[in-house]
């Protein structure tokens, strides 16, 4: 016969620190949680758990930190390409209005407005005009459109545009598109309007752009009759070059192309993306320009892409809207146009006052297009031309000296530059660290993780959950043998109501159980 063994050690709980330690992926805390006493060894072992655990915690802190912070770098990066999309070519002649299309109507409506004029000078001005004074039956119109002088009495294309060429093929007036814009009446080439297909190049180089010549016509140049802020000086069209989603701010942005010169315009396209907040401060919601917005409807076209210079213009609009009731001529929007009278004190002013201070709030575009530009020019005609040139625009050399430009617009080369914000620290970059970290500080991973859940898991089952099952369990036992206690008293105070002899009482029955869960004996009272 085999001795008979002691008692066996009852299996701990999976609740218990020293189960959870001795099978817990993390280092260390089976050396600090083992069996046996408190030693020396248990207390190192204590400490170098504790202090990589903080260590780790604070390396985690500044990681996130700093993944809070949202940082981003910028790639400049130079790709090619077979085929580029050409600019839109704005031009805008200096001039405003020609002197041949003013009328004395309109000088008593814009006169003092536009150049400054008080009332009792325009027979003089008419005259240097070489036209004659109103007549004393004049009668001026009830009303006055400022858009309909600009674009009756601004420069016609047909009269400036010489000669134009496109990759060495013919071009006309019929590949411009009129715009307004604070210069006046102006024009723009491959502006891609009313879905038009936009032109392309597959060249880079001189010959492989846009190749114009174009008359200034001085002869139709205002007099200049008093200095005041708006009174032009010089002679020559302003240029600006942009992308098709961008309206021409040319007053601020353009080029300047003098007479008697021809100018050589190399450009290099500039593809531009930005990062929307935390990480950046672009923005793609276009700004209504209406002071008070229409409700929306469905059916309406979209709205315009966003762009920097559509949002400063469309912030001015508001502005002037805002200020004066009305708006410029060149301005979008809903509000009519200003009258001379508000255009001089109003319009003009508030305008001014803002560039000055700049008010206009207007974040970068997320993506966006700009062309890069490098200016040379040489002098037109030569001597050797000059005669050839006259004869051929049937012109004096003299008036094609001073009054004849050709501009060369092409691309440097088939390449572009792209100019891109990137997020400095995503969050894989995040994740990874934090890994590497909880690897090299206290050797866990993910999974060690989902152990500790599983640990606080068996932890509240067992001694929260637990202690109060056995709460109620030992509330329901009191209850029980309550109820027992009372139910025997009653048999022995209630009066036997037979008229016999009262019956003897059977002895109780007594009979001893044992309890395989709890190996406890209970008294069972069979009545």
């Amino acid at each position: 016969m085999k001795p008979t063994s002691g008692p066996e050690e009852a299996p701990r709980p999976a609740s218990d620190i020293r189960v959870f330690a001795s099978n817990c992926s993390m280092h260390g805390l089976g050396h600090v949680f083992g069996p046996g006493s408190l030693s020396l060894r248990r207390g190192m072992w204590a400490a170098a758990v504790v202090l990589s655990v903080a260590t780790f915690l604070y390396q985690v802190a500044e990681r996130v930190r700093y993944y809070r912070e949202f940082h981003h770098q910028t790639a400049l990066d130079e790709r090619e390409s077979h085929r580029l999309v050409f600019p839109a070519v704005t031009l805008c002649n200096i001039n405003p209005l020609r002197r041949s299309r003013l009328t004395p109507n309109d000088l008593h409506w814009a006169g003092s407005a536009l150049l400054g004029l008080d009332p009792a000078e325009h027979p003089a001005f008419l005259r240097a005009l070489g036209r004659p004074p109103a007549p004393p039956s004049f009668m001026p119109s009830p009303t006055f459109d400022m858009a309909q002088l600009y674009a009756r009495a601004g420069h016609s294309l047909d009269d400036m545009l010489l000669d134009c060429r496109f990759r060495g093929e013919p071009c006309g007036p019929e590949n411009f598109t009129t715009v307004f814009t604070r210069m006046g009446k102006c024009y723009t080439f491959n502006s891609g309007a009313d879905g038009a297909e936009l032109l392309t190049t597959t060249r880079g180089g001189m010959g492989n752009g846009l190749d114009i010549m174009l008359d200034v016509q001085q002869e139709e140049y205002l007099p200049v009759w008093r200095d005041y802020e708006e009174t032009p000086f010089e002679v020559g069209i302003r240029v600006q070059i942009h992308s098709q989603e961008e309206p021409p701010i040319i007053d601020q942005l353009g080029l300047g192309v003098s007479p008697g010169y021809q100018t050589f315009v190399s450009c290099q396209q500039q593809q531009l993306s930005f990062l929307p907040p935390p990480w950046g401060d672009c923005s793609s919601a276009s700004l209504n320009p209406n002071y008070e917005p229409e409700p929306s409807d469905p059916l309406s076209s979209p709205s315009p892409p966003y762009t920097l210079m559509g949002c400063r213009l469309a912030c001015e609009t508001r502005y002037v809207a805002r200020k004066c009731g009305c708006r410029m001529m060149y301005m979008p929007g809903d509000a009519p146009v200003c009258s001379p009278q508000q255009y001089k004190n109003c319009a003009h002013p508030a305008i001014d006052a803002m560039l000055r201070k700049d008010s206009c709030a207007c974040p970068n575009p997320c993506a966006s297009t700009r062309y890069a530009k490098e200016l040379s020019m040489v002098r037109i005609p030569s001597r050797a031309a000059a005669r050839f040139l006259a004869r051929k625009l049937n012109r004096s050399e003299a008036y094609i000296a001073e009054n004849v430009l050709a501009l060369d617009i092409f691309f440097e080369a088939l390449n572009y530059e792209t100019v891109e914000q990137k997020k400095a620290y995503e969050m894989s970059e995040l994740l990874g660290d934090i890994g590497g970290q909880m690897g090299l500080f206290i050797g866990a991973s993910l999974l060690t993780i989902l152990e500790i859940l599983d640990y606080l898991c068996e932890v509240f089952r067992d001694k929260v959950l637990g202690y109060f099952w056995n709460r109620r369990h030992s509330q329901r036992h009191s209850s029980t043998n309550l109820l027992q206690e009372g139910l025997g008293s009653h048999r022995t105070q209630v009066p036997h109501l037979s008229l016999g002899p009262r019956p003897p009482t059977p002895p109780c029955a007594v009979t001893k159980t044992l309890s395989a869960s709890h190996r406890t004996c209970y008294l069972v009272t069979r009545l």
